[in-house]
């Protein structure tokens, strides 16, 4: 899914086919350089912004934030999102989405989707884990949402990854705590990826309470996979040390 706000028109939607480093010091950014800083040092400026107005100060208004969920997950796809906010905008509230609470998530998914100059999610399918693993998938993921964007971004703010696309980019450890714009697409993509476990998969496979704990390896869903076996939508190449090769075969 893809939602851009051109000037004067309205928003369009699209459908897509379904070595951490260091963080980098903010006015390193102007330089293209990742040198290295102590992670605190980041968060005791208290300044989500850091990054972006590295950016806007040398010109780069689109700066785009990218970041993925669900890669540790056993069950079902991974959910990549990116995220161009308007320069200058802040948004209290926004920050890593794990550590918000649900309701919070899902307000700050309405404002950031009427805030944004443009915004777009992509997700990568079990199958395809399976056959490229989970880092190229993540991978591809953010790229999709980045293509999916209508605009092209000056410049990508990515957590903790490099996105394959030909476009300057900076990675950040721990950087949807760090940035403003990757907080943005963390909740964009936990949104989205959260109402496909309770609207979706969990309708279709209910026995395995995939609405409770999203696809992660919980004590209940271990004990769902031990009883039922793996669905068409369970990582095969995630479940070697959960369920014996013998059980996997008969599935």
């Amino acid at each position: 899914m893809s939602r851009r706000k051109p000037r004067g028109g309205e928003a369009r939607e699209a459908q897509l086919p379904f070595e951490p480093m260091a963080n980098a010091r903010p006015e390193a950014v102007l330089d293209g350089q990742a040198d290295r800083l102590p992670q605190q040092q980041l968060a005791e400026a208290d300044d989500r912004l850091a990054f972006e107005k590295a950016l806007w100060g040398q010109g780069a208004g689109l700066v785009c934030g990218v970041d993925e969920v669900g890669r540790g997950c056993l069950f079902g796809d991974v959910v990549a999102a990116a995220v161009v906010l308007p320069a200058g905008l802040v948004l209290d509230g926004v920050h890593d989405s794990k550590k918000l609470s649900e309701k919070k998530r899902e307000q700050l998914y309405d404002v950031i989707a009427e805030s944004a100059v443009a915004w777009a999610v992509a997700r990568i399918d079990a199958a395809e884990i399976d056959r490229i693993n989970i880092r190229q998938a993540s991978r591809l993921a953010m790229k999709k949402a980045v293509e999916a964007l209508g605009v092209t971004p000056d410049h990508l703010l990515v957590d903790a990854e490099t996105v394959e696309i030909d476009l300057p980019q900076t990675r950040i450890i721990h950087g949807d705590a760090l940035s403003q714009s990757i907080g943005a697409a963390s909740i964009m993509a936990k949104v989205t990826r959260d109402r496909l476990c309770k609207e979706i998969w969990d309708l279709h496979y209910p026995e395995y309470g995939i609405a409770v704990h999203k696809g992660y390896a919980t004590a209940r869903h271990r004990e769902a996979l031990a009883r039922y076996g793996p669905t068409t939508l369970h990582r095969r190449s995630f479940l070697g040390k959960i369920l014996p090769e013998e059980q996997l075969q008969l599935f």
